[in-house]
């Protein structure tokens, strides 16, 4: 697994690339956000770490820029723990969250756990392709399409959308979603499932507003199209 780590502190940078290659990962470092997206175009990473605070460009237009043409599992490293900056970075393309001073332990099962969402084979029973619609999704390939047209989610997107399209009609809660998304690990806001939601809507509905695939059960939670 290859893991690029950017942040501006050289010494947080050092301890984070020496804990993971510890554990057996490949590490790349940058410090700051526009040599971040120039190493993202130029290799393929399994993750990104991500500090938001750096010079030359922030870690939210890195962010941005890398969405563009990648959905690489993306974990945020920032000082400020205020909930709107949690969700702005989720809007922004994040997959995770990460509030300094943090524990190296604490990071590394988050990256232990996205990785494995992201990266671990399906059910072997599960069919690779699910259509609902004129949306359909690959397993295999991680991609998901739109009348034929590649839809771009983000890592996190992908396994919400593929969880309820493999299980059409069925509601899942928010604290479901975290739990079988996210996974019982995740100490986040709760409001994260809202966030993804509503960029999901954004993404695959002709009218966010009147949607027809992404849809809410009021008073219990979200499902997808039966």
């Amino acid at each position: 697994m290859k893991i690029l780590v950017v942040d501006d502190e050289k010494v947080i940078v050092k301890g984070i690339k020496f804990n993971l290659e510890n554990d057996g990962y490949e590490v790349d470092v940058a410090y700051d956000g526009a040599e971040a997206v120039e190493m993202a175009q130029q290799t393929e990473y399994d993750l990104i770490i991500l500090d938001i605070m750096m010079p030359k460009m922030d870690g939210l237009e890195a962010c941005m820029h890398i969405r563009e043409t990648s959905s690489v599992p993306i974990i945020f490293l920032t000082a400020k723990v205020e909930d709107m900056d949690k969700l702005l970075g989720f809007e922004n393309g994040a997959d995770d969250y990460v509030t300094k001073p943090f524990n190296i332990l604490e990071l590394k099962a988050r990256v232990r756990a996205l990785l494995r969402r992201s990266q671990a084979g399906k059910d072997d029973h599960a069919e690779s392709r699910v259509t609902i619609g004129d949306i359909t999704i690959d397993s295999d390939e991680r991609n998901t399409y739109k009348n034929g047209n590649v839809i771009d989610l983000t890592a996190r997107e992908f396994d919400i959308v593929e969880l309820m399209m493999h299980n059409p009609g069925r509601v899942y809660s928010r604290e479901n979603l975290l739990n079988l998304v996210w996974g019982a690990d995740y100490s986040g806001d709760i409001r994260t499932v809202d966030v993804h939601m509503r960029r999901l809507r954004e993404k695959l509905e002709d009218n966010p507003a009147q949607p027809e695939y992404v849809l809410t059960k009021w008073g219990v939670g979200y499902y997808f199209k039966a």
